[in-house]
This record gives structure tokens, sequence and C-alpha cells, in this order.
């Protein structure tokens, strides 16, 4: 149950901050959000998931798995952004508003984190 209670929080907290930003990078368009809200579907709980049930057994190699599954998340999204870039008309190029999003969002979870 705690692992279900981990993947609802870390969805949505990602969901407001990076539907957030993508706003004000200037995703206007509802099909440019529901296109970054639907990347973030497809890539958090599986992040979220595999560090929850590794984490307790990877010990020092943790944040590295952590980072590189973080990236993979950057890749997809970003992948999923330059498919659909002329629907989300966005500031950035699809990469770039991929690490963004996903380093402000992380970046955010580690300050939860150490708050909490």
């Amino acid at each position: 149950m705690e692992i279900l209670k981990s993947l609802g929080l870390s969805l949505g907290l990602t969901l407001l901050i990076e539907m957030s930003l993508a706003a004000l990078f200037r995703v206007r368009t509802k099909r440019g959000l529901l296109i970054v809200f639907l990347a973030n579907l497809l890539t958090n709980p599986a992040v979220v998931f595999l560090c929850g049930v590794s984490g307790q057994y990877l010990g020092k190699w943790f944040l590295p798995f952590q980072l590189t599954l973080e990236l993979i998340a950057v890749l997809v999204e970003g992948n999923v952004y330059r498919r659909f870039s002329k629907e989300m008309k966005a500031a950035l190029p699809p990469f770039v508003l991929s690490l963004v999003l996903n380093a402000c969002s992380y970046g955010t979870g580690i300050l939860l984190t150490a708050l909490l």
C-alpha cells in the first residue's frame, strides 16, 4: 500500500509542476498540455515504481540507477514532445523542454524529501 501512496503523490506533484511549467513555456493548447500529461503518465509511475522496489537493494548504486531512469524518462518524453511539437507549439525545443520539466520536478522532489 505504501508504494501506491508514493506513486500517487509523486505523479500528482509531478503533474502539478510539469503542467504549470509547460504552460509557462507557452504550451498553451489543450492538446499540447494533454501531451505533457500523457507523457508523464507514461514515464513517472514506471520510474517511481522501479526506484521504490529496488532502492533497498542497490545501496550506493541507487543514485546512479535513479538518475539513469530519469534520463530515460527525459528521452522518452522528449521523443513524445518531438513527435507532437507542432501541436505543442512550445517556446523550447522538445528535448530541452523535457529536460527542464523533469529537472524541476526531480529537484522539487529532492527538496521536499529533504524537508520532510
